[in-house]
Order: C-alpha cells, then sequence, then structure tokens
C-alpha cells in the first residue's frame, strides 16, 4: 500500500521537532481527518531556509508527507519553497494512495502558512503570528503596547 519511501520517512522522520530561532513557524489542520502540522522555519537573512523542522499529529502519511516537505525545501530559497506542490511531495515519495493524497496538501500548506508567518514578523505584523510555540512571548508583546 505505501512505498519503500514513504515507510522510510515514517519511520526515519527527517528534521522532526521544533527549531530554536525559527523565524516563521505555520501550523494547519484537516478537521475530517484529524491531522495537524506544524512547520518550523529559520530564514537567514539571505532569504534562504538553513533550518527547518516539524511537528505532525497524524498518521504515517502526514508524517512522511512533513518530513519530505522540510527535506525539499531545506537549503532552498523563499521564493522556491513558495514553489513546492503537494504534487512534488508525492512524487518524491514515490506515491501515496488516493485516500492518502490530502497529506499531502497540508504538508504544502503548512510550508506556507510559516512562510507566511515569517513575512508577517518581518514586517513587525506579531499579531499575525501563526504560532503555537515559536517563542515569541504575546503576553509581554500586549503589556509592551499598552
Amino acid at each position: 500500500m505505501y512505498t519503500e519511501k514513504v515507510m522510510d520517512h515514517f519511520a526515519h522522520p527527517r528534521n522532526m521537532g521544533e527549531v530554536e530561532g525559527a523565524n516563521g513557524v505555520g501550523m494547519v489542520g484537516n478537521a475530517k481527518c484529524g491531522d495537524i502540522m506544524q512547520m518550523f522555519l529559520k530564514v537567514n537573512d539571505d532569504g534562504i531556509i538553513e533550518d527547518v523542522g516539524f511537528k505532525t499529529f497524524g498518521c504515517g502519511a502526514a508524517v512522511a508527507t512533513s518530513s519530505m516537505a522540510t527535506e525539499l525545501i531545506k537549503g532552498k530559497s523563499i521564493d522556491e519553497a513558495l514553489k513546492l506542490t503537494n504534487s512534488a511531495v508525492v512524487e518524491a515519495l514515490e506515491g501515496l494512495p488516493p485516500a492518502k493524497l490530502h497529506c499531502s496538501v497540508l504538508a504544502e500548506e503548512a510550508v506556507r502558512a510559516a512562510i507566511d508567518n515569517y513575512y508577517a514578523r518581518k514586517e513587525g505584523k506579531a499579531e499575525e503570528c501563526n504560532c503555537v510555540s515559536c517563542g515569541h512571548d504575546h503576553e509581554s508583546e500586549e503589556q509592551k503596547a499598552e
């Protein structure tokens, strides 16, 4: 049912976990299946993704697609990462069962959410932060604003 690559990325996920100093964090979920993906990006001053990580709550395909998505964008520019498609994730995994294709869509959306958050932070729009554990101290930021 699953390719060897899917099984490998599920059993040995790459880049799993939070990234210290992440400056882009995005979280997406699928209410139907219950999968939740959180993506962490550390983008350098040249716009290159120097580190990336993920946390995923979901099935094996969700973990595998998250892992593969991180591999496909690590070391790439933000512009290159924005071109990541769910089809590219599926192709890199050498296929997914039709019932699991939604996992690849979530992986693409998680990357885009993290990039959106990176731009929001860069523009000083902390209130647009998509984070759960991004390192921002939102309570302190709110107190400073008062």
